[in-house]
């Protein structure tokens, strides 16, 4: 039998205790937690940056050392720093070597990096090694030169060479949220169907029970299944809750593409061994023909002024959007006037917030909203020119009429001054895959002594 705990969903988001506790106690092989993904948008990877606290992280790394210690197995965690580029990887790893000086304790740490240069990458587009994913846009050397961060997502083949080396803490980079869970069965021979199924329904802790944010769960592996146990008091597993986690951030709910194959859950029987464990069987691997690993990247896309304003005259928040097409016809038309920018260096809108700013002309429901924010996103090739032509925005932001004929309306803004300089905003830019001979030709790895 193989043993893994999953402490939470991702590293800052906290867990339970007790519910730790328990899993220690029941002498895991490995404990596994994800460090990040893009969720929340491609700021971080275009910056090399972590968008938890670093007092949250230490913390919570701090308890998963002590917990792995104490259990006397290795601990993993991939996507280092929320984005996985080398910059978060390395701030994690100084964190690590700030707890153990700070606690007279050494570990042996595989670091394992997937960064990749961009001259790789234009030079794998060359050999026709580089297959664009579905939608992708079309990429060339300059854009790919462009990024300021481009990784690669690791698989189960990199987790297990920086497990080979016999490490106390494996910190890794950008991975598939999956691959850190099903390294290690798969190492120790269970099939690789029940080992990647499991990771997929264990890849966000106890998201796949009935109390989400308990957090802790453990996978056991022995033979062809595998039984998924809640650990917190009040968090239970159901064939439903289980099975139900394959549509989690999955465009099809049977099938799951990774590095080196594709899971196929189509035949999975899902079975409750009681009211909290859930046995599963029917897994399937289905080995590809070669082996690519997927390709992120973000890069600069302008830089960004915002400017809010408040409506609550209801003439203004029944025609707010009326109100926000014509601030942008006239301030675009100003901006063109009275700047040396062309419309290609520059784009104005204004997102009304309680009414459709999130899907836009998506927007189903209508109802009648008692006030109305006018998010005003000002995007330009410079700083100097967003924050310039924010300026141009904030007096109609302010006064705007909707008519000639009315008076000069004031609604409100929460802040003084009204522009707020965001700096640089990013756009990821790569969805593709990159072919590999060897699954570590674009990865690379170190083993430290801290």
């Amino acid at each position: 039998m193989v043993r893994v705990l999953i402490p939470s969903g991702a590293l800052g988001l906290g867990y339970d205790h007790e519910a730790l506790e328990r899993g220690i106690a029941n002498k895991p092989d490995l404990i596994a937690i994800d460090g990040g993904s893009t969720d929340s948008g491609p700021s971080y990877l275009g910056r090399g940056v972590s968008k938890y606290a670093r007092s949250s992280t230490k913390l919570e790394w701090a308890g998963l050392m002590d917990a792995a210690r104490r259990a006397r197995c290795p601990l993993v965690i991939g996507t280092a720093g929320t984005c996985g580029a080398g910059s978060a990887v390395d701030w994690l790893v100084g964190i690590t070597q700030e707890i153990l000086a700070e606690r007279g304790e050494t570990a042996k740490i595989a670091v394992l990096k997937s960064d990749q240069p961009a001259k790789r990458v234009v030079d794998a587009l060359g050999a026709n090694r580089i297959t664009p994913l579905t939608p992708a846009p079309d990429i060339d050397a300059p854009m790919l030169e462009s990024c300021t961060n481009i990784v690669a997502l690791a698989g189960v083949e990199q987790i297990t060479h920086a497990l080979d080396t016999g490490a106390d803490i494996v910190i890794a980079g950008r991975t598939t949220d999956t691959a850190i869970i099903a390294a290690l069965p798969i190492a120790k021979g269970i099939d690789p169907g029940p080992a990647w199924h499991a990771a997929k329904i264990g890849e966000c802790g106890a998201l796949c029970a009935t109390n989400p944010q308990s957090g802790v769960i453990q996978i056991d592996w022995e033979g062809e299944a595998f039984t998924l146990t809640p650990l917190a008091d009040d968090a239970h597993a159901t064939p439903h809750t289980v099975s139900a986690h394959m549509l989690y951030e999955n465009a099809d709910p049977y099938l799951l593409h990774e590095p080196g194959g594709t899971l196929d859950v189509t035949e999975a029987r899902y079975d409750a061994l009681d009211d909290t464990r859930v046995r599963v069987t029917g897994s399937v691997w289905r080995k590809a023909n070669g082996y690519n690993v997927k390709l992120e990247g973000a890069r600069v896309a302008g830089y960004q002024t915002v400017v809010l304003a408040m409506l609550r005259d209801p003439h203004y928040v029944t025609n707010a959007a009326a109100w926000a097409e014509d601030i942008i016809a006239k301030c675009t038309e100003k901006a063109l006037k009275r700047t040396s920018a062309t419309a290609d260096d520059f784009t104005i809108e204004i997102r009304l917030i309680g009414q459709n700013s999130v899907l836009g002309d998506l927007e189903t429901r209508v109802g009648a909203p008692v006030e109305i924010g006018a998010l005003g996103l000002v995007t330009a090739k410079t700083p100097e020119l967003a924050n310039e032509i924010g300026k141009l925005l904030n007096p109609y932001l302010l006064h705007h009429p909707l008519t000639r004929e009315e008076e000069v309306p004031t609604f409100a803004f929460p802040f003084s001054p009204a522009e707020i300089d965001r700096g640089p905003v990013y756009e990821f830019c790569l969805n593709h895959v990159m072919w590999l001979d060897d699954p570590m030709d674009a990865f690379s790895l170190e083993v430290l002594d801290a």
